[in-house]
């Protein structure tokens, strides 16, 4: 395992009809990793399923002793964590406005 810190990007639709393959991609790339950066950056839509893939990654970074960081939110994704209240849930500086 890498010390390292590890980016991916996630782009398009993160709805339900990708959920299962970016479950697996995004756990695959955080096990390999001590810090796995996801870019949300090119995100432009983002369901609830989409949503629990990256809960699940943040969990399971957690139980793992890894860490998740979300970065680059776009608006779609800031619309979404904000309008759940789940910024507190993510940790994310970015998306807490001044």
């Amino acid at each position: 395992m890498a010390d390292d810190v590890t980016r991916i990007s996630l782009d398009g639709e993160l709805t339900i009809y990708r959920a299962a393959d970016l479950k697996v991609s995004v756990l695959e790339a955080l096990r390999k990793t001590r810090v796995l950066e996801v870019d949300l950056s090119g995100v432009t839509e983002l369901d609830t399923a989409g949503l629990q893939v990256l809960m699940l990654a943040k969990q399971t970074a957690t139980a793992e002793q890894r860490e998740l960081r979300v970065l680059q939110h776009s608006p779609a994704v800031v619309e979404i964590i904000e309008m759940l209240d789940l910024v507190a849930f993510f940790g994310d500086a970015v998306l807490i406005h001044a």
